[in-house]
């Protein structure tokens, strides 16, 4: 049996920019896409903690340091810049390995830099 895990996430991140015009996708800060384990054309879901959207595409790397958070085409109608959100990706993998899986989570301030990572989540508390 494969599921589908969560294997990283970048926490309250504030949205930079929302380029309307763009074909599509989320431009990430290189340095907060490797801290959180994540590569360029990967599938996210975007949740939008000032108004409950949730967005599913993909992401294109931004430039290292930059700090930016970027929603490109469609999905820059669900956002606005300094909108605070969370940045999820996912896995498939087999149930053994899943019980094995330590997400890497990302908690950044709001200039989209880096407090501090993490490896699982509790209700109420991050260790």
């Amino acid at each position: 049996m494969m599921l589908n895990m969560y294997k990283g996430k970048i926490h309250k991140a504030r949205v930079t920019e929302a380029n309307l015009n763009y074909v599509g996708s989320i431009t990430i800060d290189r340095d907060l896409m490797d801290a959180a384990g994540m590569i360029e054309g990967e599938r996210v879901q975007i949740v939008n903690n000032f108004n409950g959207e949730r967005i599913e595409t993909y992401i294109i790397e931004g430039e290292r340091g930059s700090g930016v958070i970027c929603l490109n085409g469609a999905a820059a109608r669900r956002v606005q810049p300094g909108d605070e959100v969370i940045i999820i990706s996912y896995c498939w993998i087999g149930e053994e390995e899943a019980k094995k899986l330590l997400p890497k989570i990302v908690f950044v301030d709001s200039e989209n830099r880096i407090l501090e990572t993490a490896g699982s989540e509790k209700h109420g508390q991050i260790k």
